[in-house]
């Protein structure tokens, strides 16, 4: 071992002592960028003279490096590329060569490189793979499988491309004959090891990848060496799903075993190979449909099972779904459902026991969409599928068991209430039909009654005081208003309410967590695009509501506690949205409970959907009931936001930043108070824009404080880094709206005598992007930039000035960029206020351009093509957005967001879209008097068609 590996090793060591950890980690950051620093790192990991958690210390500080460093926003490598190589070179060696436990740390790195890399940076990855393949070495074999299926993953959602296809082939090409080798090598191996329990588990592991990664080798289209092998690969398939082997048997009830997780994924191949290769499979349908049908009827209640129940009916399902083999169950539609259905529709002890020691993940597995591996919901979706098929007769059968199971609960109440509790939930999935959208149900089967099914067995457990009737069937009854909501008038729905939030004061957790999650649903009901409850038919009981969901809220002792429940943050957000400026009756006690909760949930962030529903309430409240009094509400604020900056809480900081932006917004024509003076610099520091998830966050923050602060600004010199953040924006792709959004804002904000020594550099920056890396985006962002300028005579700007600027670039530019870009660009706007924009900035153009529509002008050539753009552009108008911003229809779903970006935008604090040209409603009216008024323009009319004039004179 050398020196520099002994030192490295040490300042690991030294990572893992709390007491030296932070000193440790700064020097590792201040060297991990040297030349040669990371392979060395890599080394020390495999140096087996190194303590082992000194060498995990190596693996996890080099897996975090390879992620943060690896390649820039555009792809590009952080390190020299000797280091580049080296890494690539001697990764996968290591990776095979160290425990398990540092294998996880390398995979995960190994990921990392080639979703930046593979495979055209990277094209020996796949071979290298392939040639480590060893039946006889399972512990290497997963390590190397398990880096395939990381890779190989991608595949799964993305669309089809031809790039994606060159990939897949270059795969297959190299590791396809491989694969199928060990398939089968593996499977001779688990044959002569059916009694070693220790090797068998080995190879069981194995097989499990090769099952997931056959998986991802077909997820976009059949590999032609899987068509051509496969009978005999289905064969091994239906031997695995079909056999167990009592060794692989698991004593733990909750958790599956290898051999579930092989026949998971078994099951998960039968439903692809369905859906999409049901010509080339359809022939083993039945086979595998009758081993299935068999799986399910003699396998286990135990909750180890359930992946492996959810997953097998799924593929039940999908042959359901398919007019060719419908018929499987035709003739046996009564046992389907006795056998199949009723024992995975009806509750569990190990489901009560949910319900008792983790009610919030009982309530998450519940709800529609919220968990696919739940047997309740994939025999619901069986159960709908066969109904699609069969209607009316799975009606009938499914009515009689309903009527037996309503029956039983009739004749003990008490004892027999899980009858009722499958009877209703049976009920449901026959009901229900077509897709379930964020409204509820869209349309319901038409042989039941779903109303009058709820007023005579639903409606009574609903009124119900506690220990008179279960628990879940108080929460089946609420959830049954949740589900059919859409379904019910609006007076059913005012009748029911009440009742709903009577449930809030329920001691069970369960049951007032779902009365929220309904009373949420029900107010978030439109009809077209307008709530189906107004602010002045809940605002008198918005003040008692909120007060008990805050209750119930900060009933948790933790901040964990606190921010468990994302269901209750969520109804409070909703009523904070109906009722707008109505809550500001009650507008200092709901502040000051967000406040108390924000202060707590600070010190460990541990729900991201809480926090988000937590700060979109903070956001409504400022948007509708701030402007009323925006200083009450920036002192109260004030506290816990700058909190948040000091402490670097990074998972809050995008979200107060937003918020700060919207504060300043409250009270616009006020001057900038000295507590956002003082912020001015701070968020103006380059390190604060490095963190991606800050900067769309920062931009909303900035263009804020400059619309109120500008005169500030510029007295402080602090123009100048707003522009050079601005150039760090538009150098890369993804950060670029973001750029264009901060410039847009200082273009509003300063005087255009602030801004005239800079608009050259400006443009210069834009079109050196524009020459280099372009995109469609930046070229339409480009187009109304320019547009936007044309359009600001009234500010000093106006077309001319911004022709001089992109000819300040270089001399006589501006045609070329003008015919290139902008023109092309402008029939490509969609939005109604940059389509306006650029109706005012092309007359502008066309009527007062001294160097573009004077006749003779350096530009004049470019006059009848802006005309004839103009005219398209206002034949073409699209319908102007309508409202304040705010749009409860376009709000986020959180089930949609990946919470591993740092930012989400708070939909209460998006900037109001301001037409700046409120004086022009009728555009075509506008350019006709313009164009009437231009002398230029009327002596070239001769220049336009006749048609082209018939349309102008039209506008009149």
């Amino acid at each position: 071992m050398d020196d520099n590996t002994r030192q490295l090793a040490e300042l690991l060591a030294k990572s893992l002592d709390p007491a030296q950890s932070r000193e440790a980690e700064k020097q590792l950051k201040s060297v991990e960028n040297t030349p040669g620093f990371p392979l060395m790192l890599l080394l020390a990991v495999n140096t087996v003279e190194l303590p082992i958690n000194v060498r995990l210390a190596g693996a996890l500080f080099f897996k975090n490096l390879i992620r943060r460093s690896w390649a820039d926003d555009e792809g590009n490598h952080k390190f020299a590329a000797n280091d580049v190589d080296a890494i690539k070179r001697e990764l996968l060696g290591v990776m095979i060569a160290v425990p398990p436990n540092l294998q996880v740390q390398i995979g995960e790195a190994i990921s990392v490189i080639a979703d930046s890399d593979f495979y055209k940076r990277w094209d020996t990855l796949v071979a290298e793979l392939a040639s480590k393949l060893d039946a006889n070495n399972p512990a290497v074999t997963t390590g190397v499988l398990t880096v395939a299926h990381s890779i190989f993953k991608r595949w799964r959602p993305l669309f089809r491309s031809d790039e994606l296809f060159l990939e897949i082939i270059h795969v297959l090409e190299k590791f396809g004959d491989p694969y199928l080798g060990l398939l089968q090598s593996t499977d001779s191996l688990i044959e002569s090891n059916k009694n070693d329990k220790a090797k068998l588990t080995e190879l069981y592991k194995v097989l499990n990848l090769l099952v997931k990664i056959f998986f991802d080798l077909s997820c976009q289209e059949l590999p032609p060496i899987f068509e051509d092998n496969l009978a005999q690969i289905m064969q091994l398939f239906h031997k695995y799903l079909t056999t167990t082997n009592p060794l692989l048997a698991t004593d733990d009830e909750e958790e599956a075993g290898v051999e579930e997780y092989v026949k998971a994924g078994i099951c998960e191949i039968l439903v692809l190979y369905m859906q999409k290769y049901e010509d080339a499979f359809g022939s083993l349908t039945p086979n595998f449909a009758g081993a299935t049908w068999n799986l399910l009827t003699t396998i286990g209640m135990e909750p180890k099972y359930d992946i492996l129940v959810s997953k097998a009916l799924r593929f039940l399902t999908s042959v359901a779904q398919n007019e060719r083999h419908k018929n499987v169950f035709s003739d046996a539609l009564e046992d389907v459902i006795q056998k199949i259905v009723l024992p995975n529709m009806t509750l569990r002890t190990s489901d009560e026991e949910l319900l008792e020691d983790d009610p919030i993940e009982f309530i998450r597995r519940d709800l529609e969409g919220s968990d696919s591996d739940t047997r309740r919901r994939a025999a619901n979706d069986f159960l709908r599928q066969l109904m699609e098929q069969f209607e009316r007769n799975v009606t009938d059968v499914t009515t009689r068991y309903i009527q037996n199971f309503l029956q039983n609960y009739a004749q003990n109440p008490k004892e027999n209430w899980k009858s009722k509790d499958t009877a209703l939930y049976l009920f449901t999935s026959i009901a229900v039909k077509g897709t379930v959208t964020q409204y509820g149900v869209s349309s319901t089967n038409m042989l039941v009654d779903v109303v009058d099914f709820f007023q005579r067995n639903v409606a009574p457990d609903l009124v119900k005081g506690v220990g008179e009737v279960h628990t879940i069937l108080k929460v089946d009854a609420i959830r049954y208003i949740y589900t059919f909501r859409s379904q019910f008038t609006k007076e059913q729905l005012i009748q029911a309410i009440p009742l709903l939030i009577n449930h809030l004061t329920s001691p069970d957790y369960v049951t007032y967590t779902y009365a929220a999650i309904t009373i949420e649903r029900v107010l978030y009901l439109q009809v077209e695009k307008k709530p189906v409850f107004s602010k002045e038919e809940i605002s008198p009981v918005s003040g008692d509501l909120l007060a008990q969901l805050f209750k119930l809220i900060k009933k948790g002792t933790s901040p964990e506690k606190i921010a468990e429940n994302e269901f209750l943050m969520r109804c409070v957000m909703r009523i904070l949205v109906i009722c707008r400026e109505d809550m500001a009756q009650n507008a200092e006690f709901v502040l000051q409970n967000l406040i108390d909760i924000t202060n707590e949930i600070s010190k460990n962030p541990s729900n991201p959907r809480f926090n988000h529903y937590h700060f979109e309430a903070v956001g409504a409240l400022i948007r509708f009931v701030g402007p009323l009094n925006p200083e009450k509400f920036e002192e109260h604020l004030n506290q816990p936001f700058m909190l948040i900056l000091g402490n670097e809480v990074a998972e809050f900081t995008p979200y107060v930043f937003q918020l700060l932006g919207l504060l300043l917004e409250c009270n616009q024509k006020a001057p900038l108070p000295d507590r956002y003076k003082m912020l001015i610099q701070p968020i103006l520091t380059p390190t604060l824009w490095e963190t991606r998830g800050n900067i769309p966050a920062l931009v909303r923050l900035l263009n804020a404080v400059s619309a109120r602060g500008a005169e500030q600004m510029l007295q402080n010199n602090q123009i100048e880094p707003v522009l050079g953040i601005f150039q760090k924006l538009l150098s890369m792709k993804s950060t670029e709206t973001s750029g264009f959004d901060l410039l847009e804002g200082i273009i509003a904000s300063f005087s255009i005598s602030a801004l005239n020594p800079y608009i050259g550099q400006i443009f210069r920056i834009i079109m050196t992007r524009l020459s280099s890396t372009r995109t469609e985006n930046l070229t339409l962002r480009f187009t109304k930039f320019f547009y936007l300028l044309a359009s600001r005579t009234a500010q000093g700007a106006g077309p001319d000035w911004a022709i001089q600027a992109v000819d300040s670039v270089q001399p006589n530019i501006f045609g070329e960029i003008y015919k290139a870009f902008i023109v092309g660009g402008t029939q490509r706007l969609t939005k109604y206020l940059d389509r306006k924009i650029a109706v005012v900035g092309l007359t502008n153009l066309v009527t007062g351009s001294s160097r573009l529509a004077a006749p003779g002008s350096p530009y004049a050539a470019l006059w009848p093509g802006s005309v004839l753009a103009l005219l398209k552009l206002l034949e073409v108008p699209p319908v102007p957005a309508s409202g304040d911003g705010y749009d409860q229809a376009g709000e986020v779903d959180l089930d949609d967001v990946s919470f591993s970006v740092s930012f989400a935008t708070l939909n209460t604090a998006r900037k109001s879209a301001n037409d700046p040209f409120p004086e022009i409603a009728f555009p075509r009216k506008w350019v006709s008097a313009e164009t009437k008024k231009s002398e230029a323009f009327k002596a070239r009319l001769g220049e336009l068609s006749p048609e082209e004039r018939g349309v102008l004179e039209g506008y009149a």
